[in-house]
């Protein structure tokens, strides 16, 4: 070949090459130019931060996907995930957080997007009344990992002082529930059920107010009946030489009240006022001089309704008795209850003398029945039945004269 032939032939391969060169190189920078014009642009706001994407994803899911975002059923995804891919599209993704709800002590654990307490409480349809308790409050941020308590309200019967009424309370104890309701419990009050206790609906809580306080009164006091024997007053006769007089004390007594009402009374202490002043009665002991017999008891005509009837009249020492005396059953030989009947006009005699069933006439005493006997009573002597002490006392022992009608 000639050499002008050979300079050709290697020109012509030399320009070959770079024109094979530049189309190679036209062509891909045609390929990826055309590759990203096929891109979609689209806004994704993940978690509140916004940005623009150009993405060939097909669907919402892909393009989360490419920004490492693994969706959970509970997040906040829009459009839904097998949304396809348009120029332009708009996706919001927002990540649930994991909180715990607590309802009256049951635990549950939740993911959720709601953005406050009160948005969560109504996604789980849980219905707040006046009386609940709830923390954090309704409008509390949603935080991971928050915790979120509630207590349910129910009626407690409180009585305090007897006085009751319904009030709200949520489960604790009956102490916590008595501060909540600004009961203040003194030292001796009681309190049930314990303390301690839980609450429970409808549960009656009482509180028993109880305070201690002294109580002064003054008493009367007997005096005491001093006798004395008297020569010169006939024998079985007396004489109040002194009346008597009584005294006073004073009692202190230790009284707890409940509800303020007394429940016990305790003496504690017991103070002399006035000094009570004997009575002193004076017996006579002078032997009276003995009577004829015949005196001693006569028969007397009286005419009663038109019959002649006759009487005996005689003289006894007479002293008195009442239905409550020493030894007494208040119920008379012949069955009379002198308790029931303190009007009663009865004498109690020897029977040898005046027979049990007679009826009699005591001067100084008026009508009565003989329906009574003594241990203490022998010949001419009787007791004549009077109601009242202070009257038998009065009455003494004296020599009166008794007629025996029948």
């Amino acid at each position: 070949m000639l050499p002008n032939m050979k300079k050709i032939s290697g020109s012509l391969r030399k320009n070959f090459t770079v024109t094979a060169s530049s189309f190679i190189a036209l062509s891909a920078t045609t390929g990826f130019a055309g590759y990203e014009i096929a891109k979609d642009d689209v806004t994704l706001t993940a978690n509140g931060k916004k940005q623009e994407i150009r993405t060939h994803a097909k669907t919402v899911k892909e393009v989360l996907q490419e920004q490492n975002i693994k969706p959970r059923k509970e997040d906040r995804v829009y459009p839904s995930l097998d949304t396809p891919i348009t120029d332009d599209l708009n996706i919001v993704w927002e990540a649930s957080k994991k909180v715990t709800l607590i309802v009256d002590g049951k635990k549950q654990e939740i993911w959720t997007t709601a953005k406050n307490v009160a948005e969560l409480l109504n996604s789980q349809h849980i219905k707040i009344e006046k009386h609940d308790k709830i923390a954090p409050a309704p409008n509390t941020k949603i935080k991971k990992g928050m915790k979120v308590n509630i207590e349910k309200a129910f009626p407690v019967q409180l009585n305090v002082g007897g006085k009751q009424q319904q009030v709200w309370a949520t489960s604790t104890t009956v102490a916590d529930f008595l501060k909540q309701q600004n009961v203040k419990l003194d030292e001796l009050d009681r309190v049930e059920p314990s303390l301690q206790d839980k609450l429970k609906e409808n549960m009656v809580v009482k509180v028993i107010k109880v305070e201690k306080v002294t109580d002064v009164v003054e008493e009367p006091v007997d005096f005491a009946v001093v006798t004395r024997q008297d020569a010169q007053l006939p024998k079985g006769e007396q004489r109040i030489i002194s009346p008597g007089e009584k005294g006073r004390v004073s009692k202190k007594y230790e009284v707890v009240l409940e509800n303020g009402k007394e429940v016990s009374r305790k003496l504690i202490e017991t103070k002399m006022i006035k000094e009570s002043k004997n009575r002193i009665v004076a017996i006579g002991t002078k032997v009276a001089k003995s009577r004829p017999a015949h005196t001693q008891s006569r028969s007397v005509q009286t005419v009663s309704r038109g019959q002649k009837h006759a009487a005996r009249e005689i003289y006894v020492v007479a002293s008195a008795y009442t239905a409550y005396c020493q030894g007494c059953s208040g119920t008379t030989r012949m069955g009379i209850n002198l308790r029931a009947n303190p009007s009663a006009k009865v004498i109690a005699v020897d029977p040898n003398v005046i027979p049990l069933g007679s009826k009699v006439y005591v001067e100084g005493y008026g009508y009565a029945i003989a329906a009574d006997t003594g241990s203490g009573i022998n010949g001419y002597e009787i007791d004549v039945f009077i109601p009242k002490q202070s009257d038998a006392l009065r009455w003494g022992r004296k020599r009166v004269k008794v007629r025996i009608l029948q």
